[in-house]
């Protein structure tokens, strides 16, 4: 009898909320669905790769021992910090460094972050779009592609989330 008072009420729920088409169990995880992953919290860089257009592999980003922290705020805030880890590189080799902050907006598939302050002001003087998607706990984020030496080179850098709590 509980159990058909429950039904009876949820139905009636779905009526007045429009939506009497969608099964029981559908109206709950509906929302769900379409809800955007969640990127607020403080993710650590795990993993870099660089790409030519035929797909050959390029230099590894950030060197091979890559560092970096990104973190998102729930009010749209964020920061990027990124370098070439290793103690010492070898000789005449320049050390990778790159960070910026700004305002940000996520739409589920693309991080779009508004700079306000950066390493390298001609670096970023436009929008910074990444395109995102989840390898199951991780983040892979992938900038436009960017000509390095005469060949257009595509990046992408894999994150791991290691708070959910942004800083």
């Amino acid at each position: 009898m509980k159990h058909d008072t429950d039904t009876n009420r949820r139905r009636a729920l779905q009526i007045a909320a429009g939506v009497a088409a969608l099964p029981l169990l559908d109206v709950a995880t509906a929302g769900m669905a379409r809800a955007a992953p969640n990127v607020v919290g403080v993710w650590r860089l795990v993993a870099a790769t660089a790409t030519d257009a035929s797909g050959n592999k390029m230099a590894v980003p950030y060197g091979p021992r890559g560092m970096g922290i990104v973190t998102l705020t729930g009010d749209g805030r964020m920061m990027a910090v990124l370098c070439d880890g290793r103690p010492s590189l070898p000789e005449g080799a320049k050390r990778e460094y790159s960070s910026y902050c700004g305002n940000y907006t996520f739409d589920g598939s693309t991080l779009t972050t508004i700079v306000d302050a950066n390493s390298d002001p001609a670096r970023f003087t436009a929008p910074q779009v990444r395109k995102v998607r989840f390898e199951g706990e991780r983040m892979i984020l992938v900038p436009p592609q960017v000509e390095v030496n005469g060949v257009k080179v595509t990046r992408e850098l894999t994150w791991e989330k290691i708070s959910p709590v942004s800083l």
